[in-house]
C-alpha cells in the first residue's frame, strides 16, 4: 500500500498541462445506405489553457482519422509472353481501410520524426508491414504502390494546411469520406504540438455502418450465404423474365 500512496503523492504534485485539446464532431455516426454517396466530418475544438500562451514555439494541430486496418495483399504485374499476368505479391500485416492526416502546416513541420514513429501518424508509419522484406526484394516499393492506389481512390488523404487554427486557441477541419468506405469505427485523433513535440492529444471514434436494405443484405451474406445465393438467383431469373417481357410488348 505504501506505493499507492507514493504514486499518489506524486500525481499530486505533478503540475497540469498548460494546453489541453477540447474538441468535438459534427456527426460521430456515419449510415450507409444504397444510395450513400459519401460524407463529410467537420472536426472542430479549441486549447483550454491553464497558464498563459507561451511566447516562443508556435502551436499547431494534427488531426487523424482511420478505418478499420486489415491485412491486405499486393501483387506485382509483369508482362509474360504478350499477357499483363501476377507474377510477386507481398502481404501488409494490417494496412488502414481509409486514412487522412490533416495539419495547419507540413507534417514534418507539425510533428517531429521520434513523435510521428511514437504515434504512428503519417501513412507510412500506419501501415504495419513487418516481416515483409522476407517475401519479396524491394518489398517496400509494395507498400508504396499500396498508398499510390489508395491515394487515386481518395481513401489516403494527405491534407496539409486543411487545419485552421485562429488565434492559437480555435481550431477545426472537415475530413470528406468517400463512397466506398468499409464498415467500422474510425479512429480519430488530434495532436496538439510544438516544436514538433505532441503535447496533448484527444482521441474519440466515428460509427460507419450499414443501415437498411443494404444492412439486411450484408447480414444475409454473412450469416446464410445459401439464402443469400437463392435470393440473388432469383432476381437475375426475375430480371431476365421482365426484360424479355417487356422486350415482346415492344416489338409486337
Amino acid at each position: 500500500m505504501l506505493w499507492r500512496a507514493l504514486l499518489l503523492c506524486l500525481a499530486l504534485a505533478m503540475p497540469a498541462r498548460a494546453e489541453q485539446v477540447v474538441a468535438g464532431l459534427s456527426q460521430a455516426r456515419v449510415s450507409i445506405t444504397t444510395n450513400f454517396a459519401g460524407s463529410e466530418i467537420l472536426i472542430f475544438g479549441a486549447v483550454k489553457r491553464t497558464a498563459p500562451l507561451p511566447a516562443e514555439g508556435g502551436l499547431n494541430v494534427v488531426v487523424t482519422v482511420a478505418g478499420p486496418s486489415v491485412p491486405v495483399t499486393v501483387w506485382r504485374k509483369a508482362r509474360r509472353l504478350g499477357i499483363w499476368v501476377n507474377s510477386e505479391a507481398v502481404t501488409i500485416d494490417a494496412a488502414p481501410s481509409f486514412y487522412a492526416v490533416a495539419t495547419t502546416a507540413p507534417l514534418t513541420q507539425a510533428l517531429s520524426d521520434t513523435e510521428d514513429l511514437r504515434h504512428k501518424v503519417s501513412i507510412p508509419r500506419a501501415i504495419r508491414a513487418v516481416g515483409t522484406a522476407d517475401e519479396a526484394p524491394e518489398a517496400e516499393t509494395f507498400t508504396e504502390a499500396l498508398v499510390r492506389i489508395r491515394q487515386k481512390q481518395g481513401l489516403y488523404q494527405i491534407l496539409p494546411g486543411a487545419v485552421s487554427l485562429t488565434e492559437q486557441t480555435l481550431f477545426r477541419t472537415s475530413i470528406a469520406l468517400p463512397a466506398n468506405l468499409t464498415e467500422g469505427d474510425y479512429r480519430t485523433r488530434i495532436f496538439l504540438t510544438r516544436e514538433g513535440a505532441v503535447i496533448d492529444a484527444y482521441e474519440t471514434t466515428i460509427g460507419v455502418r450499414k443501415v437498411g436494405l443494404e444492412r439486411w443484405v450484408f447480414n444475409l451474406a454473412h450469416d446464410n450465404p445459401v439464402a443469400y445465393g437463392l435470393l440473388a438467383l432469383a432476381i437475375a431469373v426475375g430480371a431476365g423474365w421482365g426484360a424479355s417481357t417487356v422486350f415482346r410488348m415492344l416489338r409486337g
